[in-house]
């Protein structure tokens, strides 16, 4: 009876627990708290991207990219047009000496009973003479009194004419701008002396040189073109 008596009482106390178990317990409150009030604070705050900024810049990248894709290539096609633009507008009306280094010795005029039809530039045999504007070229061949002889057609009812050539260098047909080589300096055809003969026509009728070519921006007998001034 006694040692019965004993195990009722022993069941029936409770066990107190011991100062691990309280820091178990305490650490165990604390963790599921934190977990707790984690979740309450995960749902006050807004999704990630969801925000006013990051919604505008995740949500329009491509369509910013594709803009300025469409910028870039609308401003690249204006550049390649205005380009094409450039390349079909007509060259600039430019004028220049046919020689630099010459002595003007006859004028265009009565000369021997009979018209000189351009002026004389005496310079060095074999010395190149070129275009004196943009044109064709329409004659390049032996012609007659003109010796070596090359005619070039400007439009507008004018064509410059090159006489008494010692060899040609360019060709019938060829499109020429000023300063292109045609041939050079000799004493070919009826010439009396190395020189250049060089006469301006207009409506097939040669004209006074001088006077049109100062009208173009160049003095033959001062020696200067207004382009390169």
């Amino acid at each position: 009876m006694p040692a019965r008596s004993a195990r009722a009482n022993y069941r029936g106390r409770r066990r107190l627990p011991t100062p691990r178990s309280r820091y178990l317990a305490v650490l165990t409150t604390a963790v599921v708290s934190s977990a707790v009030v984690a979740l309450g604070t995960a749902a006050a705050l807004p999704e990630p991207h969801t925000d006013g900024l990051s919604m505008e810049v995740s949500g329009n990248y491509e369509d910013i990219t594709g803009r300025s894709g469409g910028l870039t290539g609308r401003a690249s096609r204006a550049d390649a047009h205005s380009t094409s633009e450039t390349a079909n507008q007509p060259a600039p009306d430019v004028w220049i000496l046919p020689l630099h280094a010459y002595t003007l010795t006859s004028f265009f005029g009565e000369r021997w009973g009979r018209l000189h039809p351009g002026v004389d530039l005496g310079a060095a045999q074999g010395a190149p003479f070129t275009a004196v504007a943009a044109g064709r070229v329409i004659l390049c061949r032996w012609n007659g009194g003109y010796g070596y002889n090359v005619m070039i057609d400007h439009g507008g009812d004018i064509v410059t004419v090159y006489g008494h050539a010692s060899k040609l260098l360019c060709r019938a047909g060829q499109q020429v701008k000023p300063g292109d080589e045609l041939a050079l300096v000799g004493d070919t055809g009826h010439s009396f002396g190395s020189h250049l003969h060089f006469e301006v026509r207009e409506n097939d009728k040669p004209i006074e040189p001088l006077a049109f070519m100062r009208k173009h921006g160049v003095d033959i007998q001062k020696h200067t073109e207004s382009v390169y001034s």
